[in-house]
């Protein structure tokens, strides 16, 4: 019975002397929206930032490593382009030396080939000199043997017309023209050692 008078003096004391504690009804309302607030957080929003987190470090670490791989294939491209660059100078450099040789070599070919030319020229140019000079003398011989047949002819008074006579007065006569310096002293002297009769 002492418990009642108790509570009624409790209820009848002023509101305002402990103004932090909250009403039994309030407290239980409170208590159980928190729980159906964290229930609703832990089971549908909290899942989904995980997720969204796990795909944000997920692109971010793929980025990342997408990056690397992209400067490790930036880095072996550079590395294939500078071996190819020298190795296109290398090939640039034996080219250049092939040519110079090849250049070398054909220098030498058309100098040699020239240089055959003018060596075939020359002996070309210098048959046809001798055969004229060789037909020059035959015509030369011609025209000395029938000047000294007629001149012998006319000394003798009489004509040669014996063949093999007329060689031996030929040659005998440009025997002498060749002993003698001058040609008419020759052709004289020859005339003049003539004597008729002495080759028949």
């Amino acid at each position: 019975m002492s418990a009642v008078p108790a509570v009624l003096r409790a209820a009848e004391q002023d509101p305002n002397q402990y103004p932090i504690l909250p009403e039994w009804g309030e407290l239980l309302f409170g208590l159980v929206t928190f729980a159906i607030l964290y229930f609703v957080v832990a089971r549908y929003v909290v899942p989904r930032l995980e997720q969204i987190f796990a795909e944000r470090t997920a692109a971010i670490e793929g980025g990342i490593a997408k990056a690397e791989q992209a400067q490790a294939e930036a880095a072996a491209a550079l590395e294939e382009y500078q071996r190819e660059l020298q190795g296109a100078r290398a090939e640039a450099a034996r080219i250049r030396e092939d040519a110079r040789a090849e250049a070398a070599q054909i220098g030498a070919e058309l100098r040699q080939r020239a240089q055959e030319d003018a060596a075939r020229i020359t002996a070309g140019a210098q048959q046809q000199i001798d055969a004229e000079r060789q037909q020059a003398l035959v015509q030369l011989r011609a025209e000395v043997g029938r000047l000294a047949v007629d001149l012998a002819s006319r000394v003798v008074q009489e004509s040669l017309t014996d063949d093999a006579r007329q060689q031996r007065v030929v040659d005998r006569f440009l025997a002498d023209l060749e002993s003698e310096d001058a040609a008419g002293d020759g052709a004289r002297a020859g005339a003049r050692r003539y004597v008729p009769g002495r080759d028949s």
